[in-house]
């Protein structure tokens, strides 16, 4: 019963195949492999357009250097107050960008509302240099409150961020949960509504390491070899971050790893709205659940081996649990098992 993290997953036979395949011989260095170059065009293929795509090793490697790379000075970067680059990420974004700001908003269920999103920019007057300027947007897909933007969400705050002439980045840690429960295509999840760098993440997804940067538009990548390489994430031996991404895509693996996640994450949803003890503590829809259990019910869970984690309520809600409850956050993986979510579902009965 461990629903602490999709992070605490290993990694798929197929990923771990394809590393092993690919571990023998020799290979050219510092993604110009044969190997790089073939998934670097199957990411060509799954957005449907031509994109530059860079390697890196973590998630936070991912949105920091992302955001480093449209930075401004004075460079502000707009997103949800409870976005993990501003709840999760130690002042990473910070660091890389060499002092900009991140900039919270409010909206309801992890989700920057674009009434609020234009209330924050307008305090951003060009030309006023004590406020700094706005470089960025960045969104969550799925969202820290495990919440999804629909197709037309994501093209709204696009919008708002491209007539401030800003860029939107997207952080997709769960890109491939996101797509499962949207069922919304990579390009339509992307940059057709209007996103101009993605983070994508299959860590969480059944990898050992692979996280990538998606530029949708090459010719504003030119400078990003360069940050990649300050930022200490141009590895030598790329190919084996290639291997995982070949076995990842191959055959449709990745939808499927994500599918069962988000399968598993909506049992464990039923069997809270069937309990007189727990309930959700909002609606979610791809594979995290939030859940407000009695507190001598969560100990006496993690005594016979479940694992989740403690969450901090929202600050839109700031009442959600009561003096003998708790939030927990539980998140299911490729790797959960039904039998998993059948023991937890048995001590809420």
């Amino acid at each position: 019963m461990i629903f602490a993290s999709d992070n605490w997953s290993g990694a798929h036979p197929a990923v771990n195949a394809a590393l092993a395949r690919h571990s023998e011989g020799m290979a050219s260095a510092y993604g110009s492999s044969d190997l790089d170059k073939a998934v670097e065009q199957r990411f060509n293929e799954i957005f449907e357009r031509e994109v530059a795509v860079f390697f890196v090793g973590t998630g936070t490697a991912a949105n920091s250097l992302a955001l480093a790379s449209v930075n401004r000075p004075g460079g502000v970067v707009l997103c949800h107050r409870e976005a993990h680059i501003i709840e999760d990420e130690c002042g990473a974004p910070e660091f890389f960008t060499h002092g900009a700001r991140l900039a919270a908003v409010d909206g309801p269920d992890g989700r920057i509302d674009p009434a609020n999103l234009r209330r924050e920019l307008a305090r951003f007057k060009p030309g006023h240099v004590h406020t700094g300027q706005p470089m960025a947007v960045s969104i969550s897909q799925p969202g820290e409150a495990g919440t999804l933007y629909s197709a037309d969400e994501i093209e709204a705050i696009a919008s708002i961020a491209h007539g401030r002439d800003l860029t939107l980045h997207m952080d997709g840690a769960r890109f491939a949960n996101g797509l499962v429960a949207t069922g919304l295509s990579p390009a339509e999840m992307s940059w057709k509504r209007g996103v101009d760098i993605l983070s994508f993440g299959a860590t969480k997804n059944g990898c050992w390491c692979a996280e990538a940067i998606v530029v949708f538009d090459p010719d504003k990548a030119s400078q990003f070899p360069y940050i990649r390489k300050r930022g200490a994430q141009l590895f030598s031996k790329t190919r084996f971050v290639a291997a995982q991404f070949m076995a990842y895509f191959e055959g449709g693996l990745w939808l499927d790893m994500a599918g069962h996640a988000n399968r598993m994450a909506g049992l464990l949803r039923e069997a809270l709205d069937k309990s007189n003890a727990a309930r959700q503590a909002w609606p979610t829809a791809s594979n995290e659940v939030f859940a407000v259990l009695p507190k001598d019910l969560a100990a006496r869970m993690r005594e016979a081996g479940a694992v989740f984690y403690d969450w901090n309520a929202p600050h839109s809600m700031p009442e959600l649990t009561s003096e003998d409850e708790t939030l927990a956050r539980l998140v299911t993986s490729w790797s959960t098992t039904q039998a998993d979510v059948e023991g937890f579902a048995a001590f809420l009965r």
